[in-house]
Parts: C-alpha cells; structure tokens; sequence
C-alpha cells in the first residue's frame, strides 16, 4: 500500500513548473504586484507570451477585436485571470510528451478538457464570476490519474477495470488496493507546486463535495462536470447521467438535471477549440 506522497516521491519530471509561472505567481501574491510588472515578466518568455495572445484572441474568450500588445491583454484579463491562464499553458507545457503504455495519453486529455469546459459553463450558469479558473482547476482534476499510470500502472488499471465491471465508483476501489486514489495523489502535487490553496480542497472534494468545506460549491461544480465525462467515456445518455447526480449537488447548485444535458452540449461544442488552443500536438 502506498501513500499519496510516496506515489509522487517515485515520479519522475512532474515536481516543478516552467519558471515564468512561479514568477508571475510571486508578482500576483506581492503586496506591491502590478499588472505592468507581469507584462514584463511575459516578455521575457517568448512562447509564453504568444500563447498568451493565442488564448485572449481565441473565441473561448470572446474579446472583441484582435489584441496584438501583451499589455493591452494582460489589463484585459486582470491579475488572476493571468495567473490562471499561464499556468493553464505551463500545465500543458510540463505534461507535453508524457507518454505510458498503459494509457491512451489523446483521450486523457480530450476528457480532461471536457471536464475543464464543463466546470466553466456550470460555474457560468451559477453565476461565478471566475468562471476561468473553474476551466483550470477542472484541467487539474484529474492529474493523479496521470501520476498513478506512470508509477503503478497495473494497479492502477485493474482499478479502473474493476470500477467499469462492478460500478463500484473509482476511488474507493484505488482506497482499497493502491492506497491512496486519485484524487488525494493529485493535491498532493498541487501542494507540491505550491498552487492556491483553495486547489486542493476543491480537487479532493470532487466526488463528495461537502468534504471540501467552504470550497464545496466549486467542489460540486467538478463533481458535476466528472460526471459528464465519466458519460462520455462510457457513451452514456445524459439523462441517464443525470440520474446518477446526489440530489443534493443539484439543491446545492440551484440547477435541474436537464441542465446536465445542456452544460454537456455546450461543452461538447467548444472542446475541439480548446483542445487546439491548450493541446496542439493532440489536434494535429
């Protein structure tokens, strides 16, 4: 049996993210941080910098007209928004070639980014105001998994195999023959790079949320969206997903399960965009 921190301690190459994002993490956490500091700090990366533009100029972020200045984007996208969006990339960046013989790595991340776009349009719907950092942490929610294939490959997918044979959900099955589950392996590397605290307590409530505490909300919009991709994984109707949602993440949200099929569309509608935007080597 292992710990979630002994799982992570025998991965190699995962532990540290590209050094413009601790700057700009540093920047945004600092009593004198400014916007026109973080511009600078963007330019000094090159392929960060024009990833940056890629994304404000995309239609998953609506601006109007083409903005070519990276001041002009970073005054657009505010502090945070900047924070969440480098570290989008840098995350994209650090897993880029990533590759296990036990796992389809495209289909890893087209569900990954499902469940990031469906974290967004929920959050959207319940009317949060950062409805993009709902996208990262939804991109972020299923990086244990990854962790768990490069280092116990087997027991990780006889979990997985057990899960789809028996319904027995994913995270008691891993609890019981690994250890630890995916979810816990995940904010511990979270912890481990030292993101916003609030990461971690939403990723490990995101199959029963009210274990997040006061980030259950945002907690219950990543149970949601698991949902939906766990339906899309298994080719299951969204009514019949629907079904499958506690009562009490609906009463929680103030949303009706028809809305699943809804959320689920719209979703569905922007992912290969987002999957160009964030993943090009997986579009080509």
């Amino acid at each position: 049996m292992h710990s979630a921190h002994e799982i992570l301690a025998s991965v190699e190459g995962l532990k540290s993210l590209p050094a413009v994002y601790h700057r700009v993490r540093d920047e945004l956490e600092s009593p004198k941080g400014s916007l026109t500091e973080i511009a600078k700090l963007l330019t000094y990366d090159g392929a960060m910098s024009a990833r940056l533009l890629q994304v404000v100029n995309s239609p998953l972020y609506g601006f109007t007209g083409q903005v070519d200045d990276l001041m002009r984007a970073v005054q657009l996208l505010g502090m945070q928004q900047v924070h969440d969006l480098v570290l989008t990339v840098a995350v994209a960046e650090v897993f880029d070639g990533v590759k296990t013989d036990h796992m389809d790595m495209r289909k890893y991340w087209r569900l990954s980014v499902l469940r990031a776009l469906s974290a967004r349009v929920t959050a959207r719907r319940c009317g949060m105001l950062d409805s993009g950092r709902m996208f990262l942490i939804g991109l972020l929610a299923d990086l244990g998994h990854l962790v768990l294939y490069l280092t116990l490959p087997e027991a990780a997918e006889a979990a997985q195999r057990e899960a789809d044979q028996t319904g027995t959900p994913l995270h008691e099955i891993e609890r019981r023959t690994i250890g630890a589950d995916y979810a816990e392996v995940g904010c511990a590397l979270l912890d481990n790079w030292r993101l916003p605290r609030n990461f971690s307590p939403i990723v490990g409530g995101q199959y029963a949320p009210v274990t997040a505490g006061q980030h259950s909300f945002e907690a219950a919009i990543l149970y949601l969206a698991n949902r939906i991709t766990h339906a899309d994984r298994r080719g299951i109707s969204s009514q019949d997903a629907a079904a499958t949602v506690d009562s009490g993440v609906w009463a929680q949200l103030d949303l009706l399960p028809e809305s699943l099929s809804e959320i689920r569309e719209e979703a569905e509608l922007n992912l290969a965009a987002a999957i160009a935007l964030f993943f090009p080597r997986l579009h080509n």
